[in-house]
């Protein structure tokens, strides 16, 4: 029985630490999809304050909307799913992009407006703590390769938004957004499959896998102020990113139009080329990460940005 045992182990520690491609790159399309969906609400900021006749200020709400929906459910839903993880919540998560993205198309009015990048957000929070939780048991030992390939489908569909919505959206108006309604489908239909492999996995390494035990007697060599300070510097750098990431994806498309006096489909195209180049940033992120450091490639990301700020202001 003992001689069993010590053979079924290894195989065990070889099934975890295995790099599941198929896993990955369908769990990265899926996140392509999301962003896809998500990137179309700021790419139309210029179609909707022209046809609503909004201010800078209401274009304002409905990112806060979106982002809040999308930021303050994430811990939630992540907190709870720990506890009691929900292959088929990232299904669920993309059925709400549906129907606000449904929603956004048919909006005659402001508030309506709000309620559907609200629906997104709320989509959205739930379908990244599951699809992260996949990406990372997928990974197996390559941690960093395993993130970006998750990140990089992302940052691609950001990117991909603007694009959409200069050949598309521009020409046919608001209600051609319908139209994108395939993407959250398509979206569901695959996640339906990575959610069956993710419920099988759960049964054979159970909540907590054996590598997720060994970072966490890893952890007992750093002390809870170590640890603490780190997760809070940690916030504050992710914080600073994306808060001029998401300053740059609301207003670039209206500076550029006011500044060099562009088309609208000219400044998404524009807006393309910068989140475009943030996937492409993302996926070298990860092997250079597993290389060099995750914390350098984590300071050089965000303080790397700093000198082209320092010369915009002189």
């Amino acid at each position: 029985m003992s001689n069993t045992i010590a053979k079924k182990a290894p195989a065990i520690t070889e099934t975890t630490n295995e790099t599941i491609f198929s896993i990955l790159f369908m769990i990265s399309f899926s996140h392509l999809l999301n962003d896809t969906i998500q990137s179309l609400i700021p790419a139309i900021y210029p179609i909707v304050k022209n046809s609503f006749q909004l201010n800078f200020a209401q274009v304002g709400y409905i990112t806060f909307t979106f982002q809040t929906c999308a930021c303050i459910f994430q811990p939630i839903v992540g907190l709870y799913t720990d506890h009691r993880p929900q292959p088929f919540s990232l299904a669920a998560g993309m059925f709400f992009s549906l129907t606000g993205l449904i929603i956004l198309s048919l909006a005659g009015h402001f508030s309506v407006l709000l309620i559907a990048v609200g629906l997104i957000g709320i989509g959205s929070s739930i379908f990244h703590p599951e699809a992260s939780k996949v990406a990372f048991r997928a990974s197996g030992n390559r941690r960093g390769l395993g993130q970006s390939i998750f990140q990089v489908g992302g940052n691609a569909g950001s990117a991909l938004g603007p694009l959409l919505a200069a050949l598309i959206v521009v020409h046919y108006g608001q209600f051609s957004l319908l139209w994108f309604a395939v993407i959250p489908l398509l979206a569901i239909v695959v996640l339906i499959n990575v959610g069956k492999w993710y419920q099988q996995k759960l049964h054979e390494l159970g909540p907590l896998s054996r590598a997720s035990k060994l970072t966490a007697a890893n952890n007992r060599h750093f002390s809870t102020t170590k640890i603490t300070i780190s997760v809070i510097i940690l916030i504050v750098l992710i914080f600073s990113k994306y808060f001029y990431l998401a300053s740059m994806t609301s207003y670039y498309t209206f500076y550029l139009i006011d500044k060099f006096h562009i088309s609208v489909r000219d400044a998404q195209l524009y807006l393309f080329i910068f989140l475009f180049s943030v996937s492409l940033g993302t996926f070298a992120g990860g092997p250079l990460g597993d290389r060099f450091g995750r914390k350098y490639v984590i300071w050089f990301s965000i303080l790397g940005v700093a000198p082209s700020h320092w010369r915009s202001r002189t």
